[in-house]
């Protein structure tokens, strides 16, 4: 089969378009024809090294863990699905090395949900990874309740879109933070938009007086040790971009595959509550090209690549 992968880390120059075996189907997976495959920042990161001390790498390696495709075949104990099925799926293994930039996929049957039928591939690959974390942290970290307010930090970007849109479908009210140029995205999603800058605690209280009930950290940092002056007494913060929280009272949150996390979204995007934009698509044979864009940032959506 034809994949992207590489032979060490580095920048998008050490990612190669060629030949690798098609991957092993065992009892618990299923073989996926890859039709599209999102990029995300962890992507790069892991092509970087940045997560070489809590993953461990087997060179070459195919990066990718978003993916949406149709079902070749089913290991001999997979029941839940079948030859010809549309699927979705956070494939992400406890190591590096098999990904979903590629014609092929082997995925094991805890990474994966049917694809919503009213989604494209494209937009049904975006789906998976930002879903999963804005739903695992509302849910089980944050712990949102109707009536409550949410802060959500980086509201227009992939993560912070879904997390208004489904913390909005919970009953919350949210606030979202965001730099001037997303705010008109953010109050089409049904949030109330405040501007990154000196005064963004002043605007939060603006708003919420009383300070929020939750607020999502998707950026950490400064911002993330700012935070807890804008929450309500009791409020409860999150992070997935700084451990550090935990030093604040926080939690901090490193998206996991969940199959029934991943239906429950899938039935969301079918219903119509939840969408995930999708700014360029590009062949396998140019995911450098797709790196590099996503890369550069401000892509107002997904950067998907596809094997059609």
């Amino acid at each position: 089969m034809k994949a992207i992968s590489y032979r060490r880390y580095g920048g998008p120059e050490v990612l190669e378009y060629g030949d690798h075996p098609e991957p092993k189907v065992g009892p618990d997976s299923v073989l996926v024809e890859v039709r599209a495959a999102a990029v995300n920042p962890v992507d790069w990161k892991c092509r970087e090294g940045y997560l070489d001390g809590i993953l461990d790498t087997v060179f070459p390696v195919i990066p990718g863990w978003d993916v949406a495709g149709v079902v070749v075949r089913p290991g001999a104990a997979v029941t839940g699905f079948a030859a010809g099925d549309e699927v979705i799926g956070y494939v992400r293994e406890d190591f590096l090395s098999r990904g979903t930039f590629a014609q092929y996929v082997a995925a094991p049957v805890r990474t994966l949900a049917h694809k919503p039928s009213s989604l494209a591939f494209a937009e049904a690959a975006g789906l998976p990874l930002v879903g999963l974390t804005a739903h695992q942290v509302l849910h089980r970290v944050l712990r949102v309740r109707p009536g409550e307010t949410v802060l959500v930090h980086a509201a227009a970007g992939a993560v912070g879109s879904v997390a208004v849109q489904l913390a909005r479908h919970l009953g919350a009210r949210v606030i979202g933070a965001a730099r001037a140029c997303g705010q008109d995205h953010i109050r089409a999603l049904g949030g109330e938009a405040v501007t990154y800058g000196d005064d963004l605690a002043a605007q939060v209280r603006a708003l919420a007086p009383d300070g929020v009930d939750a607020a999502f950290d998707i950026i950490g940092g400064d911002l993330l040790r700012a935070t807890p002056g804008m929450l309500a007494p009791g409020g409860r913060l999150a992070s997935i971009a700084d451990a550090g929280v935990a030093d604040l009272g926080g939690g901090y949150a490193f998206v996991r595959p969940d199959a029934a996390d991943l239906t429950e979204l899938a039935g969301l995007a079918e219903q119509g509550v939840l969408s995930v934009g999708v700014a360029r698509t590009f062949p396998l044979e140019q995911a450098v090209d797709a790196f590099r864009f996503a890369e550069a940032g401000g892509a107002g959506g997904k950067v998907i690549v596809t094997t059609d």
